[in-house]
């Protein structure tokens, strides 16, 4: 379906040519002053130079040609040339209710060209468990992929896991001090290594922030931990057996955890998958003269002319021959250039890490890693806060581990469910639970990504305002009343909607009239907020109807079903955003 912006802007367009004047300057906005129009057009003001005549005798010409018009219910010319309009009742319920029969899409087009976009969002290291510090990445990036398949693009989203480095020679270290019996650790073995890990994801998360502490105070433990990590990245058998192991342990938990959160993985790729793509790499960038050695390292110069600021050379490898994360994320790239050929790939990373993704987009582009119509992207994100502002933390100091938060939360919306007594204990846990997702993932998304926000869990899980128990609780109150419409033996199929009789009704109408250019715009500015500020004034819209409407008391069948209709689509619009975000709604609250 055409966007109901567009179809206004051509019927605008129409009536500046029939006067003479060129079609461009009649470009439709949303009115800035909805209490006196719908949309505005400004164009007689920029023609009026051009024609060297009045605006505003302009405007009235191009009003009086739109009169009778069945887009408007009215053209208004407004000193000193601006055109107030409003939509005609009748054009705007045909326009929804084209909307209402298109379940799946509500009239939003698919991109005309379908491209293959891959999203690295996630990056937790294995062998440690989710930390607040990775809701941002893991909520934003799942946002972004589930908006860009809607939009019709073929979204590939990777983990891209921390998994290579001297962390994965610590646990090797500690491990070995504990249990050196393995065999793992016996240099001449040549069977088979056991299919079971020698440790358990709780272990695991114990060992390595004790071999870190270690390391700071032992120099020789250090060592020894720097020797393992060289040997493992050199293919010593046993080692790459371990990491096999260490991997395998950590991502079934990691993938426990961020189901939680309702986020997914397409590709579950680490560091280690880039490493065999480095040796030719790194030759590449020798032999054609774009890496040389600096104070004993290998860089490449990515400054360009107009740069405000220094931008330092990108190092491939340190003066003693070892990779960097530069070197692995140029790899990456190398490995998704081959094996995918994405027209596009979106980094979901903390803001501050800006200048770092500037050199490497600059040196793989540079150096050739990426086809020329390779587009990337940095979306950088700000830091989640807590009420003082600093980074969250647990009450002790700490850093909160993520099922930590997620638990509190849950319990926090048990507590608020469980006062209405409306539900048993596991109704009310499953339905906390699916609110509680609601209220993490809104309370963030709500922000625009780049921005700092506070975590506020009273707000967040209030039932009122713009949060996500709010969204929900207004699609539930859909869900009752068409609950009780069908109970009274009634059946509305989809019937027509009539014309709207009051202005809240009207305002319902608009908002949704709208869906497809805000998702549009969303996509096209990676901006999950868009969605929220959509989400949020159609609720508000609804609500405001409701309150204004006698839905069930309605005695005329007709208007009732064209009631129905209205709330149909409006849930139908709201759960298609909510599920776009990545949460849903519960049938009762």
């Amino acid at each position: 379906m055409e966007k109901i912006l567009d179809i206004i802007t051509k019927e605008v367009k129409k009536g500046f040519a029939s006067q003479g004047y060129e079609e461009s300057y009649g470009r439709v906005t949303l009115s800035n002053r909805p209490d006196l129009c719908e949309y505005q057009c400004n164009g007689a003001l920029a023609a009026a130079k051009a024609y060297k005549k009045a605006p505003f005798l302009i405007a009235d010409e191009v009003a009086e040609a739109l009169k009778g018009n069945s887009v408007f219910s009215s053209v208004e010319s407004v000193k000193p040339g601006f055109l107030n309009l409003k939509v005609n009742e009748a054009f705007l319920a045909e326009y929804l209710f084209d909307m209402l029969k298109d379940k799946e899409r509500f009239g939003c087009e698919k991109a005309e060209e379908t491209k293959r976009i891959m999203i690295d969002y996630g990056g937790p290291n294995v062998a440690k468990p989710l930390h607040v510090g990775h809701l941002r990445s893991a909520i934003i990036g799942e946002s972004i992929k589930r908006m860009g398949r809607f939009m019709g693009y073929e979204m590939i989203g990777d983990v891209h896991l921390g998994d290579w480095g001297l962390q994965m020679g610590l646990i090797i270290t500690e491990l070995k001090e504990r249990k050196p019996d393995l065999v793992y650790f016996d240099e001449t073995y040549t069977g088979d290594y056991p299919l079971d890990p020698p440790f358990t994801i709780s272990e695991l998360e114990e060992i390595y922030p004790t071999a870190s502490g270690k390391s700071k105070e032992d120099k020789a433990y250090k060592d020894a931990a720097m020797e393992a990590t060289f040997e493992l990245q050199h293919g010593r058998k046993g080692y790459q057996a371990l990491l096999s192991h260490i991997l395998n342990v950590s991502v079934t938990d990691l993938k426990k955890n961020y189901e939680k959160l309702n986020v997914s993985f397409d590709l579950w790729k680490g560091e280690s998958d880039a490493q065999p793509f480095i040796p030719d790499m790194v030759e590449k960038m020798k032999a054609e003269g774009h890496a040389y050695i600096s104070e004993g390292a290998l860089v490449v110069d990515v400054k360009e002319e107009g740069d405000t600021k220094e931008i330092p050379p990108c190092m491939i490898l340190k003066s003693d021959g070892a990779s960097l994360y530069n070197t692995t994320d140029l790899a990456t790239i190398v490995w998704r250039m081959r094996d995918y050929h994405p027209d596009h790939i979106i980094y979901v990373v903390d803001k501050r890490q800006e200048l770092y993704f500037t050199q490497v987009f600059r040196c793989a582009r540079k150096t050739g890693l990426v086809e020329d119509g390779t587009k990337l992207t940095f979306l950088g994100f700000g830091t989640m806060n807590g009420k003082d502002g600093k980074p969250f933390k647990t009450r002790e100091g700490g850093v909160m581990r993520l099922e930590s938060l997620l638990a509190e939360i849950n319990d926090e919306m048990y507590k608020k469910i469980s006062e209405n007594h409306t539900m048993e204990e596991g109704a009310a846990r499953e339905t906390a639970k699916t609110v509680a997702l609601s209220a993490v993932k809104y309370g963030d998304l709500s922000n625009q990504a780049s921005k700092d926000y506070i975590f506020d869990v009273e707000r967040f899980t209030s039932f009122e305002g713009n949060t996500g128990p709010y969204i929900l609780y207004t699609i539930v109150r859909m869900k009752s009343i068409l609950a009780k419409y069908e109970a009274l033996g009634k059946k509305a199929g989809d019937a027509k909607l009539l014309p709207a009789e009051t202005e809240h009704e009207k305002g319902l109408m608009l908002e949704l009239s709208r869906f497809s250019g805000a998702m549009e715009l969303a996509w096209e500015e990676l901006a999950p907020h868009k969605v929220c500020a959509y989400m949020y004034d159609l609720a508000n819209a609804f609500n405001s109807f409701y309150h204004g409407t006698k839905i069930m008391a309605e005695e005329d069948e007709n208007r009732q079903a064209g009631y129905i209709s209205l709330l149909k689509l409006t849930k139908g619009v709201l759960e298609k955003c909510i599920g776009l975000l990545g949460f849903s709604a519960p049938d009762r609250m």
